[in-house]
């Protein structure tokens, strides 16, 4: 008890007594007062420095990505319509938000931003790459190769590009995508291409192809039979050149929706059931 009495009489002396009383104590409050003041006035002259002119965001660098060609970026007009909208100098710019500004762009997938000193920027992008047309409520839309849905312009898709016409329900782009690369694998042996791919509401589904013909699937039922919907293709193209013979130019439209054969549509609104079994 007694020791303890005097620990604390010492603390409270030590506590009370004048602080410049203490040599010890005077030279470490002096040591870290002396770095405070050296830390402040490098962040000072950190922070001066930052806000001079040379700093100030003049250059904008765009690059594609990959070995992509940037078809639908206007440089010219891009590069200012960002230096009118980004915040701050090389330093306090956010990233993120030139990033977003660029991505909010029609023909932009995904962009890239990093800082070029001293008052740079370098935005890599890849473009979206049209395969189609996507019709919705709101209007013609285009659909990407990767089936993404975006606001590009028609006129302004490259000319050689033949742009296939696709519908379908709002958040099924990747769906129609799906079932267009697979058609597109059933009717290479006729040499030709997908026209129109339409998926309804219920998701039944049909295709236009390049030579005129309009093919009804009905509902996709893989989910169901993995094979169901391969197996009636093969069948139709086995049994084609017999039904071509009997009608050869009178056919507009097959309805594969069958499952023991195929029904054809003819020109003047008659319709032929073809039996396989």
């Amino acid at each position: 008890m007694k020791y303890f009495l005097a620990r604390l009489s010492d603390l409270s002396s030590l506590i009370m007594s004048p602080l410049w009383n203490n040599a010890a104590r005077m030279q470490y409050l002096t040591k870290w007062l002396m770095r405070g003041l050296a830390l402040g006035i490098v962040i000072g002259l950190l922070v001066w420095l930052s806000q001079r002119p040379v700093f100030r965001l003049r250059q904008i660098q765009i690059e594609p990505v990959g070995n992509q060609t940037l078809k639908h970026i206007n440089l010219p007009i891009v590069k200012n319509q960002i230096l009118d909208k980004v915040q701050g100098n090389f330093f306090s710019v956010r990233l993120e938000d030139v990033k977003r500004a660029f991505e909010e762009m029609p023909w932009v997938r995904r962009a890239a931003v990093r800082r070029s000193w001293p008052n740079g920027l370098v935005i890599a992008i890849e473009e979206q790459t049209a395969l189609g047309t996507w019709n919705t409520a709101d209007g013609q839309k285009l659909i990407s190769e990767l089936g993404e849905v975006f606001n590009g312009s028609v006129a302004e898709v490259d000319d050689e590009i033949v742009l296939v016409n696709f519908s379908g329900p709002d958040g099924s782009s990747k769906e129609v995508l799906r079932l267009y690369q697979k058609a597109n694998t059933w009717f290479k042996p006729w040499d030709v291409t997908i026209n129109t791919l339409n998926l309804t509401e219920r998701y039944a589904w049909s295709v236009k192809l390049s030579n005129g013909l309009r093919v009804e699937f009905g509902r996709d039922e893989e989910n169901v039979q993995q094979n169901l919907s391969t197996e009636r293709v093969a069948r139709l193209l086995k049994y084609w050149p017999m039904v071509q013979a009997k009608w050869p130019t009178q056919i507009d439209a097959v309805d594969l929706r069958y499952g023991n054969g195929f029904a054809v549509h003819l020109v003047g609104n008659n319709s032929k059931r073809i039996s396989t079994k």
